[in-house]
């Protein structure tokens, strides 16, 4: 229990501290959303010293960093600059594609990671370890965007198998049809999103299991006769278990955080692309709230890593 009060009192000590630099970053910026009004000659002073007050932003730098924190803490992020909406109605608009489509894609490119992986160790300097390697290694150096751009002209121009960008089709309705439709236009990004993302988790993997491979413990278990499948089952999964789980509670905040650059070749209105907006347009409030939901889940993410450690390793200090 002390632990998991000692972690919970270092992420809210973290938040401040990140909440304060992307604060300063984000107002030292050059411009500000109200600098095309500024340059407007309809504009007049009063107009945008009327529209600073109803912002905050005519206030010291500090008051309007307290004012954000304590609305923080009772979840109001604030007005949204470009849409006058709150900021927690904007980023719930946007959160359900963004986690669908992250999660599908982390789903499948664990599943196929952890077989092709373990396949490769496996199958040390062969055949098939070759193939794989030769995967990873394309993978791991393909731009996300210009995979993109190649499956759109294959996939899409040329085959016309798949929708070129959007969420749905013109005559898409309500009801299943609705949400296959929705589906079918998901498949090409979701599918780069899974070939970009397999690179380094199959050469990450593949380097873990012929670690294990060479230990004492597994040399021991092979010399007693034991199958494959019970050397898989027993001694390859169980130790490949901890550093994976790592790795997928730093993969949190990318559930959320979305691709901004998938997000905008697609056409697709989810939390990168509104990111992306809110920078180009400096909407400080839903900048400023992305920022602290994506450090909050990084460093919830990876507390709830080291808790599952603890358990999955009784041997891990608890101090």
């Amino acid at each position: 229990m002390s632990n998991i009060l000692t972690k919970i009192f270092y992420i809210f000590i973290m938040l401040i501290l990140i909440s304060i630099i992307s604060f300063l970053a984000i107002h030292a910026a050059p411009n500000s959303f109200l600098s095309a009004g500024e340059l407007n000659p309809n504009m007049t002073k009063e107009a945008i010293a009327a529209l600073k007050a109803i912002y905050g932003l005519d206030k010291p730098l500090i008051e309007q960093y307290k004012d954000w924190v304590i609305n923080i803490f009772s979840l109001n992020f604030g007005i949204s600059f470009v849409s006058g909406q709150e900021v927690s109605i904007e980023i719930l608009k946007r959160l359900p594609i963004t986690l669908i489509m992250n999660i599908t894609a982390l789903i499948a490119v664990f599943i196929i990671s952890l077989y092709l992986g373990i396949k490769s160790a496996l199958n040390y300097e062969k055949r098939s370890d070759y193939i794989i390697r030769q995967i990873s290694l394309v993978s791991f150096s393909m731009p996300s965007f210009y995979l993109a751009l190649l499956f759109i002209i294959f996939f899409s121009l040329q085959l016309d198998w798949f929708p070129i960008a959007g969420l749905h089709s013109i005559e898409a309705k309500s009801g299943v049809s609705y949400y296959t439709d929705m589906a079918w236009h998901l498949v090409l990004p979701v599918s780069v999103m899974i070939f970009v993302g397999l690179g380094s988790m199959i050469i990450y993997i593949r380097s873990l299991t012929l670690e294990i491979l060479k230990s004492d413990y597994y040399y021991f278990a092979l010399s007693r006769g034991l199958n494959k499948n019970h050397l898989l089952r027993y001694y390859i999964f169980p130790n490949l278990l901890p550093p994976i789980i790592t790795l997928l509670g730093l993969s949190l905040p990318g559930l959320i955080g979305g691709s901004v650059i998938l997000e905008s070749i697609f056409g697709i209105e989810g939390m990168g692309q509104l990111f992306f907006m809110s920078a180009l347009s400096r909407d400080y409030p839903i900048i400023m709230g992305i920022l602290i939901i994506t450090a909050f889940l990084t460093l919830l993410g990876n507390m709830v890593a080291d808790l599952i450690l603890l358990k999955l390793n009784p041997y891990i200090s608890r101090n």
